[in-house]
């Protein structure tokens, strides 16, 4: 019997052709991975022998590091804990739709978590009209919360930002950016926003979306973005990239893009890595 389309949507995608060179993984959920898979349920931490694994598979195809995201209470210590495998690095905030019931000490000890040396962003952080279970007033007051605590730790801002894009920009330019940058993760916008994100001194994270068929307007943006303001993720267990959109995502996949921004930028595959590589480095300090 055939296998149903239902049950191919829960199988990883195979492992592409590796790199001509290395890039990272500027944002992944490995705790989601691991639930999407059936692992783990809601709420239960990655095992790091499930980390380890995740790692070593990306290392294979030249996604030589990671920066995992926790974004809501509750999920803080376990992306510290990942941060044990030396190829991971951590980002820590709280996501816009898990703002409603965010304490001072919640806000403590988050400040307190993100003083970890591995830790290299506040993220993700940001707004989202797309869902609508925290108002959008609500959620503006707790990004810039968040943009003055990735202040304080000098740290760059990691920004969720799903059909907010004109919101998500004045208040990035009413506060002021935080001196260490901003990373738009998932970056929707289209070559307008690109070009005003560029102008700003922003970076653009670009996932698996980019090479979705309904998606020439993120095409167009990443044409405009200059390459030396350009990041990719997988943003896994979402978004992955066609033609295997909507099995489960994980960070060896990141190939899906990089491949696809060198045909639209016109550039070698090496030369996006190592241009995409340095950008990262500096950004979040890593080595």
């Amino acid at each position: 019997m055939a296998k149903s389309r239902s049950a191919d949507r829960n199988v990883p995608p195979p492992l592409p052709e590796p790199l001509d060179g290395s890039v990272f993984d500027a944002h992944c959920h490995l705790d989601s991975m691991a639930q999407r898979l059936g692992l783990t349920r809601r709420g239960e931490p990655a095992p790091m022998s499930f980390i380890d694994q995740a790692v070593t598979q990306a290392r294979t195809v030249g996604v030589t590091q990671m920066i995992n995201v926790g974004c809501a209470v509750g999920e803080w210590e376990s992306t510290i804990a990942s941060l044990e495998n030396p190829y991971v690095f951590g980002a820590l905030a709280v996501h816009p739709t898990e703002v409603a019931g965010l304490t001072d000490a919640d806000y403590d000890e988050l400040e307190r978590l993100l003083k970890h040396p591995k830790v290299v962003a506040v993220g993700e952080t940001g707004l989202d009209y797309y869902w609508d279970n925290v108002s959008a007033a609500e959620q503006q007051e707790h990004f810039r919360r968040q943009i003055e605590l990735a202040k304080r730790v000098a740290k760059p801002l990691m920004i969720h930002d799903r059909d907010a894009h004109a919101d998500v920009l004045a208040i990035l330019a009413h506060e002021g950016a935080p001196p260490a940058g901003v990373i738009f993760h998932a970056f929707s916008g289209n070559a307008a926003m690109a070009a005003e994100c560029a102008e700003a001194g922003y970076l653009m994270s670009f996932p698996g979306v980019l090479t979705f068929a309904n998606a020439p307007e993120l095409r167009a943006a990443a044409r405009v973005a200059p390459l030396e303001q350009i990041l990719v993720e997988t943003d896994a267990p979402f978004l992955t990239a066609h033609p295997y959109r909507g099995r489960p995502n994980a960070p060896y996949l990141v190939p899906h893009v990089v491949r696809l921004l060198a045909e639209l930028k016109n550039v070698p595959e090496s030369v996006v890595c190592a241009t995409i590589s340095a950008t990262g480095r500096r950004s979040f300090g890593i080595n």
